[in-house]
């Protein structure tokens, strides 16, 4: 053993080498950004060649391990922040955000029992019941907080297949899956998350049990097509468990008719999710809060904070409006959750959560709220909403740039239009483009697909950037298109 203890304690040599590890790594993280490139530009291959690994038996030291994470990865990662950086839901983050992850990890906090984290759990509890305001839920603390959307969404789902059968009397959590499950189905839009399908392959009831429903031309849900095959299922003798709404779909943005939705599955007792990963940022929107008209309908809500909330990686919460279905998920353990904790007012929030062991990461969005008050927070969301809006307006004027779409959120779909050249040489252009952009560590766009065109997209969450910026990009993408079209 060294003379340096490894181990995180109150020890005096524990606590200096605590600092001196900190404070390296945040001069590390000074310089990188101040590093004007967005990205070093290193392709896979010369990844894989520069990164090996170090591990000896003597070990290097933290000041060594640092230098080289700091060589091998700092230096040779995407700058998020960059006004150029455009491609994904992947935001900047608020410097609150990141002296929280400092206390998160300094305490390492698991969720799992109070006895482990005893101020963190009320704190989470406090935070849900705040979130359930926002949305319109009744006054509870029915949710958790959770790694992300695709964890959010397989709660929303499996609670409510649990429902479904317990409504025929039987439970899955005892005794498992039965029926016909050909006959079991969950209605989404085309445009919704592709964790719809994953989720239902790990409940054991595949792709097939995914009904997709038609999208209008601004990807929300199509209400008519969604009657139809309500009316499709029954006649076909299928039983409809769940229908998953969208508020905010990954590219266009877009919001479903939620309050329609909801309306809808009512009629036929059919459980309704709402998969606001992304728009339910709106929430504390002072210009835009009407688009989530209806969300306090649904039975239950993603929500991630990681996107438009500005925190790091990661930070989502599940939502569920009545808390009565939590039993369906129940399960007790003598060394978690106790009937003598309980019937004491014990806390324990594994009871809520699929993780056993899991982060505090609650205390990033409440040190957030707390610290920049909900008007500011509601300015810098609304932000890349109006943005988006500017954007588009831009592009529609530019003579070699075509607007896909209209904005919904703060997703600009867009793509380069020379003169001649038929669809798919149009496509694999902008494709070239896209490509071309990073290799060059200059800027990420997105390239995705909008009803069968290939387009570029910018998804414009940093609130730092302003229509000038964007302008400087538009200006690479046409320069980048003329440029290759020259090859």
């Amino acid at each position: 053993m060294s003379d340096l203890n490894p181990i995180l304690s109150g020890s005096a040599q524990s606590i200096a080498a605590y600092q001196e590890a900190i404070e390296q790594s945040t001069q590390a993280v000074v310089q990188w950004l101040k590093q004007p490139e967005m990205y070093q530009g290193k392709t896979v291959a010369e990844l894989r060649d520069r990164i090996q690994l170090a591990f000896t038996a003597e070990g290097l030291g933290n000041q060594a391990a640092i230098e080289r994470a700091v060589e091998y990865f700092l230096k040779d990662s995407l700058s998020v922040h960059h006004p150029q950086c455009v491609a994904h839901l992947h935001c900047p983050s608020l410097v609150i955000s990141q002296a929280a992850e400092v206390l998160i990890n300094a305490t390492n906090q698991s969720m799992d029992s109070w006895d482990q984290s005893p101020s963190a759990t009320i704190i989470e509890m406090k935070l849900i019941a705040w979130l359930r305001e926002q949305v319109g839920y009744p006054a509870g603390d029915a949710g958790v907080f959770t790694s992300g959307g695709t964890q959010s969404n397989l709660m929303g789902l499996m609670l409510a297949r649990d429902a479904f059968f317990a409504r025929q009397g039987h439970s899955v959590q005892q005794h498992g899956l039965t029926g016909n499950l050909s006959k079991i189905k969950v209605f989404c839009s085309e445009h919704a998350h592709f964790s719809v399908q994953k989720n239902m392959a790990l409940m054991g009831l595949g792709y097939q049990s995914v009904t997709l429903v038609k999208t209008d031309k601004f990807s929300r849900m199509d209400l008519h097509d969604l009657t139809e095959k309500l009316a499709q299922a029954k006649a076909n003798g299928e039983q409809v468990m769940a229908i998953v709404a969208t508020a905010g779909t990954t590219d266009a943005g877009a919001i479903d008719p939620l309050a329609d939705i909801a309306a809808l599955a009512a009629e036929q007792q059919i459980w309704v999710h709402v998969d606001a990963a992304w728009g339910g940022a709106l929430l504390l929107s002072e210009k835009y809060r009407h688009f989530l008209n209806g969300l306090e309908l649904a039975d239950s809500v993603t929500l991630d904070f990681h996107k438009q909330f500005f925190q790091t990686i990661s930070c989502g919460a599940f939502l569920l409006k009545d808390a009565r279905h939590y039993q369906l998920m129940r399960y007790q353990a003598a060394y978690l959750n106790s009937d003598f904790d309980e019937e004491h007012g014990v806390p324990n929030l594994v009871s809520k959560s699929l993780q056993t062991t899991r982060r505090f990461d609650a205390l990033k969005l409440w040190m957030g709220l707390e610290a920049l008050g909900k008007k500011q927070y509601a300015e810098i969301i609304d932000n890349g909403v109006t943005l988006a809006q500017q954007v588009a307006q831009f592009v529609a004027e530019q003579p070699q740039l075509e607007l896909v779409m209209q904005p919904q959120l703060a997703s600009v779909l867009f793509r380069f239009r020379p003169e001649n050249g038929d669809s798919a040489g149009i496509a694999l252009l902008n494709q070239r483009i896209g490509d071309a952009l990073l290799a060059s560590g200059s800027a990420n766009v997105g390239v995705t697909e909008a009803d069968g065109v290939t387009c570029l997209k910018l998804t414009l969450l940093n609130p730092t950037v302003c229509l000038e910026d964007v302008k400087v990009l538009l200006a690479s993408v046409t320069a980048c298109g003329q440029q290759l079209q020259r090859v």
